[in-house]
């Protein structure tokens, strides 16, 4: 599906579905840039809703983008239906919005990425999650703005 910028969500947060933690990431349509925002602790894929509840009253997005993980083949992973059921449950509390977007192969990116910036140390405090998230972002603005 292709689209132009000028009918495209302003602002958007994306996020890295984990079932220990959730990165974070806002980004905008003008610019086609993501950057890292934060990491949420979650038990069992079930964050805590308030933080998210916040994130979105402070930033105010226009739509939200899920990373959906999926094996090499495009067949679901165990995770898979959770971070759908992540997803459906941002649309139904915040009434926004939700873009699903393959994932795969994104957290891969972000450690190698963390790594050539700073080292194993680079690789701590949920940097990778948030890193994810912005690469989740960052594909769906390559893939829906299109020219």
């Amino acid at each position: 599906m292709t689209s132009d910028k000028n009918n495209a969500p302003k602002i958007l947060i994306g996020f890295d579905f984990g079932m220990k933690r959730i990165g974070v990431a806002i980004g905008q349509t003008v610019t086609e840039r993501a950057r890292p925002l934060d990491t949420i602790q979650a038990k069992n894929g079930i964050p805590n809703w308030d933080i998210i509840s916040r994130l979105i009253k402070k930033w105010l997005p226009d739509a939200l983008v899920v990373g959906i993980p999926l094996n090499m083949d495009g067949t679901d992973q165990t995770i898979t239906q959770k971070a759908r059921e992540f997803a459906e449950a941002l649309r139904v509390n915040f009434k926004l919005p939700v873009h699903e977007m393959d994932e795969r192969l994104t957290t891969k990116d972000a450690r190698e990425r963390l790594f050539m910036q700073g080292g194993f140390k680079a690789l701590q405090d949920g940097q990778v999650d948030r890193v994810a998230a912005q690469l989740i972002l960052q594909n769906w603005f390559a893939e829906k703005l299109k020219r």
